[in-house]
């Protein structure tokens, strides 16, 4: 498997796509049998619905997401290994488009986004996560999509992401490093007697020091939680848009400024030189844009189409639904599951591992915070995240097969090994930093949510040392071989 395949580059896209060749009928074979099984369920039970508006929207982010190579995998290492920004410099627009979006369903009363609590786990989980995309070539989301165009190494991330949480929040391994700080106050929260708050590492971490902490949006530090300057000042153009134009200006000081220029042969450049040079670094990104912008404006359009569906259906979390249906045994002990109601990604694929592993019998699964109390461990088939991510493999593999770009990849054993590791990695950082490149980073600063930069500084720290330690990896490799080593 080349770089290029591994890392979300891609080969270029040549001809003109037309659904007129075997990808394409393969692309409305996908469609036909998600519009069936939709239907199918539907004629179940109407109910439902709820978790199919998952299931299609997660169809529409795939095609985005691989339409516009959307990987922070490779905004990172592109930046950090050959000093090229067009990926991180799209995922920037992006972030300034899907800010606008958010500003707008949050006025109009449709938000379900939630702030996240401020603190250190947010840089350390940031990091660790950072260090894992570069071993893995690609971050949440763009496992997602390339295993939706055939990349098996992708698969073997979700596997390690999907497991690896699920065993990091129930495990015991880590319990002899907690503080006495965390025990104590964990065992002052008064828990259900079903859960033993002490005996592992994160239900310490989360009762003991998550709960003990505050956050909020910039409208909320301003006192205009609901008004049109707290949303739209203070959310989307002092919490996302200007922190966005500073790190535009950077990236274009840094890594394209000095290119651009001997290009175009301008050895003294003034101010409209620059802002030539900037828009021309802009619209070299102008897919990843548009994907940032229709990832926007769908998961604004989702977080409303899930906040009437729970008036609809007068709930304020799909477990609700689950136990008037006699799912009992699905829920947590508060009646709920992972419910965001917006793109999403790393818990819902942590419940996957937790409900293999349940299966499997593998003791405390439902005894711990992350299960127990909060999450639960729904059956893949009615979890409503869990089917948005499943959407958006076939989303991707629809356009993939489109573009003629799906095709099988096998990944060598190095490759494998990698993914693997990078995987895990990937599931232990998300957990501490409570969250992924998407919801800890993207959801968080498009709604004003100031720990999502905290948590990007993170993963540039990490991606740092990962092409560091990849790059000595390859040069001690190459100098045992000489056979050309590969992502």
């Amino acid at each position: 498997m080349s770089n290029n395949d591994a890392c979300g580059v891609g080969a270029p896209r040549t001809g003109k796509a037309t659904i007129k060749h075997k990808g394409g009928f393969n692309a409305a074979v996908i469609v036909g049998l998600v519009a069936l099984l939709s239907a199918a369920v539907l004629a179940y039970d109407a109910d439902y619905l709820y978790m199919l508006v998952y299931v299609w929207f997660g169809v529409v982010y795939g095609l985005f997401l691989q339409y516009g190579r959307f990987c922070m995998a490779s905004a990172v290492r592109d930046l950090f290994a050959v000093g090229v920004p067009r990926m991180a410099v799209g995922v920037m627009i992006a972030v300034v488009l899907y800010a606008l979006t958010s500003a707008a369903v949050t006025m109009g009363g449709f938000s379900t986004f939630s702030a996240h609590p401020l603190g250190w786990h947010i840089l350390i989980g940031g990091t660790i996560f950072g260090f894992g995309i570069i071993f893995t070539g690609g971050c949440a989301s763009s496992s997602l999509y390339k295993s939706g165009e055939g990349n098996v190494g992708s698969m073997l991330v979700l596997v390690a992401i999907s497991f690896s949480q699920a065993i990091f929040v129930s495990s015991e391994w880590f319990s002899q490093f907690v503080p006495a700080s965390w025990t104590e106050s964990a065992l002052d929260k008064g828990m259900p007697e079903e859960l033993d708050v002490t005996s592992t590492w994160f239900d310490q971490f989360m009762t003991g020091y998550i709960w003990d902490l505050s956050g909020g949006t910039v409208a909320d530090m301003m006192g205009q939680s609901d008004t049109f300057v707290g949303i739209f000042i203070g959310n989307a153009l002092l919490g996302a848009i200007l922190p966005t134009a500073l790190i535009l200006v950077f990236l274009y000081a840094i890594a394209f400024r000095k290119g651009y220029m001997r290009r175009e042969k301008i050895e003294n450049p003034g101010l409209s030189d620059h802002m030539r040079g900037m828009w021309t670094m802009f619209t070299s990104s102008k897919n990843t844009a548009i994907a940032g912008l229709g990832i926007g404006i769908f998961a604004g359009l989702q977080m409303w189409v899930t906040s009437a569906l729970r008036q609809k259906y007068d709930i304020l979390n799909f477990g609700e639904m689950l136990e008037r249906k006699g799912f009992y045994d699905q829920v947590s002990l508060q009646g709920t599951v992972f419910d965001p109601g917006y793109w999403y990604i790393t818990t819902q694929e942590a419940q996957w591992g937790g409900w293999v592993l349940d299966k499997l019998g593998v003791s405390n699964m439902e005894s711990n915070i992350f299960f127990g109390l909060e999450n639960g461990i729904p059956n893949p088939l009615l979890n409503a995240p869990g089917m948005m991510s499943i959407g958006i493999i076939l989303g991707a593999a629809v356009i993939a097969n489109v573009n003629r770009e799906f095709k099988w990849k096998l990944p060598s054993m190095e490759t494998a090994i990698f993914a693997l590791i990078g995987g895990t990695l990937m599931g232990i950082g998300a957990r501490v930093g409570m969250g992924c490149n998407v919801g800890a980073f993207f959801a968080a600063v498009t709604n004003g949510d100031l720990t999502g930069w905290i948590f990007l500084a993170g993963m540039a720290l990490g991606g740092f040392f990962g092409v560091r330690a990849l790059t000595r990896w390859m040069e001690w490799r190459a100098s045992r071989n000489d056979d050309e080593f590969a992502l």
